[in-house]
């Protein structure tokens, strides 16, 4: 315990005089209260069932989450996005039955609201999966449903004499499925997930009810599940402008609804597109989308060795989100999550690849998020179940709260997990704790606007953020080489951040060691 606060005390000091400690301490106590501190704006996203299992059944579960917050609050992250936690059919959960309920494999309310209250005294947002794109087929208002004079028939999508039961979906499946009556409903993913119909306005209604109802619980915001496909049905609506218009039109709804519970709720919309110009009209209706191009950039660049024109591409794509928000800003940019390979498989397991890529995506404005187990390196590849295996606590893979519902494929080593990088300084998870650090020291890295800088050769990427406190210039050796960048006349001269010994200004030229990253202000 001395030792710690020792390490603890350490690193505040070094923080506190402006300078910058390579590795933060590696058994770092919680971080303190939240209102005494900058926030970092970094989220991290839990699979409950995958997380920790707090009475020995196996399966991850609510009180397993409010038992690791401590862990949490000592990475860093001001916030965290809980997967699916309704009562469901399936072990992933995006197929809800009740969405006023929680999934008893996980818990129960009380558990819910004693883990919202806990979160909370640790300055630790709550973000819900809200999955109402569709149901499952198991839910009480489909069942309902199968009958044709019932009142819920209308709350999904069925097939009329004029229909094609051949179209394809817009995530390339068939679009409609067959009913035990013989009827045909629409349903964009699978046949266990029917539609809901937003052209009746009772399940509109019904959504901004289930909306507040959560937010009454304390929750501060939602992921939306499949937030384009609540009009984008079939693969011929994917790039129609009247289905994009009523898309929007429904989340400002939506927005505008929840709004009486909570006016300070985050919403942030899973809207899958590879193309950065697709993104800006969402803006206007949510208050971020995750940025699914610049994850591909990002991982490519890092995987390349070679700046892929991030900066440019994000001054860009970034007015263009003030433009469509009236000026407002908000990003949540990241690396991967729970329905794609993991980063450190992406990068065919080079660690400084991995770390190059979490820097750079830590050192930009907005709300990061961290898929759980990213910080140790956890590998994963297809197919699903594989990408949600349960986190890695332990060096031998077993101990107390450990999950067994699934084993693990990727064979990573007991040097990946929370017991063995927590004693080593130099580990990737105390890499991340450094990186989020940096962001509660540096208010532009959250806040700022972002503009390009062309002057660091390829294998740098850069950009500036200004900031009301001033320009900052953020650079990324992305090469295994050290990389010497000219500085402009009387600007960012001054050394703030750097994660490598041998990061050096010296004659107007900032040297970067391999894989080396700095942030540098003109004071």
């Amino acid at each position: 315990m001395i030792q710690r606060r020792l390490a603890t005390t350490l690193l505040a000091t070094l923080l506190a005089a402006g300078g910058t400690c390579a590795f933060p301490a590696a058994t770092a106590s919680p971080a303190t209260p939240a209102t005494a501190q900058a926030p970092s704006d970094t989220y991290y996203e839990i699979f409950v069932r995958s997380w920790y299992d707090s009475n020995g059944d196996g399966t991850g579960d609510l009180n397993g989450v409010t038992a690791k917050l401590d862990y949490l609050k000592s990475l860093g992250v001001d916030g965290i996005w809980l997967m699916p936690i309704n009562p469901s059919p399936s072990y992933h959960g995006y197929d809800v039955t009740d969405y006023e309920a929680i999934n008893p494999q996980y818990g129960t309310m009380a558990d819910f609201e004693r883990l919202v209250r806990e979160a909370h005294k640790r300055g630790i947002k709550v973000v819900m999966d809200l999955v109402i794109n569709h149901t499952s087929d198991q839910s009480p208002w489909f069942k309902a449903a199968q009958d044709p004079h019932n009142p819920y028939r209308h709350w999904y999508e069925w097939a009329t004499p004029a229909t094609d039961l051949k179209q394809i979906s817009a995530t390339g499946d068939p679009l409609w499925h067959k009913s035990p009556d013989g009827d045909h409903y629409l349903g964009v993913f699978t046949a266990e997930m029917p539609d809901l119909n937003y052209d009746n306005p009772a399940v509109r209604t019904e959504m901004v009810k289930i909306g507040r109802f959560w937010l009454d619980r304390g929750v501060d915001g939602f992921r939306l599940d499949a937030a384009q496909h609540i009009y984008d049905d079939s693969e011929t609506d994917m790039d129609s402008p009247v289905v994009l218009k009523k898309n929007l039109a429904w989340w400002r709804e939506f927005h505008q609804g929840i709004d009486a519970s909570n006016p300070h709720a985050w919403l942030v919309g899973e809207v899958a597109r590879q193309n950065p110009d697709d993104l800006p009209p969402w803006m206007a209706s949510l208050d971020a989308v995750f940025n699914f191009p610049l994850a591909t950039r990002l991982v490519d660049s890092a995987k390349q060795e070679r700046d892929r024109d991030i900066g440019a591409t994000l001054e860009r794509q970034y007015d263009a989100y003030r433009a469509a928000a009236h000026g407002r800003f908000d990003d949540a940019p990241f690396l991967s999550n729970h329905d794609q390979e993991r980063v450190m498989s992406q990068l065919a397991g080079n660690p400084e690849h991995m770390r190059t890529a979490a820097a750079m995506l830590l050192t930009l404005p907005g709300h990061p998020f961290v898929y759980y187990g990213e910080e140790l390196g956890m590998r994963g590849e297809k197919p699903d179940e594989h990408l949600r295996e349960p986190m890695r606590w332990y060096r031998t893979g077993n101990g107390p709260g450990e999950p067994t519902w699934e084993g693990w494929s990727a064979g990573d080593g007991g040097a990946v997990s929370v017991e063995a990088e927590q004693a080593d300084p130099h580990s990737l998870l105390n890499w991340y704790r450094m990186l989020i650090q940096w962001r509660r020291d540096v208010p532009a890295l959250r806040e700022g606007a972002l503009r390009n800088w062309r002057d660091a050769g390829e294998h740098v990427a850069a950009w500036e953020l200004d900031d009301a406190q001033g320009d900052v210039l953020v650079l990324h050796n992305l090469s295994g080489r050290p990389q010497t960048v000219t500085l402009p006349m009387q600007r960012f001269r001054t050394l703030l951040k750097h994660s490598l010994p041998g990061t050096t200004i010296a004659d107007g030229h900032l040297r970067l060691p391999a894989y080396g990253s700095a942030i540098l202000s003109s004071g």
